[in-house]
């Protein structure tokens, strides 16, 4: 080959290198990820789906892009967000709490959607059956709002003697609070208990609603599913302990801070799944086609530390069923 036409063909395969670069990086899907909490709060499930999209075969920065949108608890972002993701085309969209879900699925019929919920997602409407979705979204749901009457079973078989009872709820979690207040009260008038429903917009409301709780002599707390009570868990079990309220939460991450109790499912393994799901679209399987994973083993955790500083003898039947107890 002559040396002109060598420098001719060099040059031009040279010059399509950032060409191919560029589709090989066009070609890569994008993954949006959607949460209702913040990156300081929602990192640790944001990684817990990250290790469920590399079980899968997929590695953020080598062969998928994640687009992350985080609404710091302001619910009414949401829909913007999502609607951004759509308009950037991505690949998929995952998302993360009940109000991320439903912002997505106003967004759009035909990008997949992968959900990590804590509620029924046929009676949200998300989809038409839990065996066959039948539309666009998929994902897992960790029952949160299913299993409250059995946190409130469980606190009222600790605090036998105790009649007033309360649930914290966040009004902005519209679908999620309705849900869970309607679920506990139905629960309480079963074992004859009275229930208050108590708002909180943000962790701004918590010193009022402890005040509250105080003016109506509530003698047990259970704290609702929402991304206002992941984001303030320190401060509100830290009040719980100041205040003398034993109370029972979703996860250990409550009795394992200093709060009295938990009871549900592992949240890290919904969002692990989520991510296994995710990355099962991403290879072309439909979200129509895919049943909604569920949980299978909830755990109860008590923290038997708190339980003395809060003057509670826990009974041996309770502490038997423990999956954990902190001592």
């Amino acid at each position: 080959m002559r040396r002109r036409e060598f420098i001719a063909l060099l040059g031009s395969s040279v010059a399509g290198w950032p060409l191919a670069a560029q589709a090989q990086r066009s070609a890569m899907p994008v993954v949006g990820f959607l949460s209702a909490t913040s990156p300081d709060v929602g990192e640790s499930r944001a990684a817990a789906f990250r290790r469920g999209l590399k079980e899968s075969g997929y590695v953020e920065g080598q062969n998928v892009t994640i687009e992350y949108r985080w609404a710091d608890e302001q619910v009414d972002r949401l829909p913007g967000m999502a609607a951004d993701l759509v308009r950037r085309q991505v690949t998929a969209i995952a998302t993360a709490t009940t109000p991320a879900a439903l912002a997505a699925q106003a967004a759009t019929t035909t990008v997949p959607i992968v959900f990590e919920i804590g509620s029924d997602p046929v009676r949200l409407g998300l989809v038409a059956n839990l065996n066959r979705p039948g539309g666009n979204l998929t994902g897992v749901t960790n029952l949160i709002v299913e299993i409250q009457p059995k946190r409130l079973e469980l606190l009222h078989e600790v605090l036998p003697s105790v009649n007033i009872m309360a649930l914290l709820v966040n009004p902005t979690d519209r679908a999620l609070a309705q849900v869970q207040a309607r679920e506990v009260l139905s629960a309480a008038s079963r074992y004859g208990l009275e229930l208050h429903v108590l708002n909180v917009n943000s962790a701004r409301d918590f010193d009022s609603v402890f005040a509250e709780l105080k003016r109506l002599r509530v003698g047990g707390l259970i704290i609702a599913a929402g991304s206002v009570f992941i984001r303030g868990l320190k401060p509100l079990t830290e009040l719980t302990v100041r205040h003398a309220m034993p109370a029972i939460y979703q996860d250990r991450s409550f009795p394992a801070a200093g709060g009295l109790m938990s009871y549900g499912s592992d949240v890290l393994e919904s969002y692990r799944l989520a991510g296994t799901y995710t990355g099962r679209v991403l290879k072309g399987e439909s979200p129509a086609e895919l049943p909604v994973a569920q949980p299978t083993k909830f755990d109860l955790v008590i923290n038997l530390k708190t339980a003395k500083v809060l003057g509670i003898s826990v009974p041996p039947a309770v502490i038997a069923r423990a999956n954990e107890v902190i001592e």
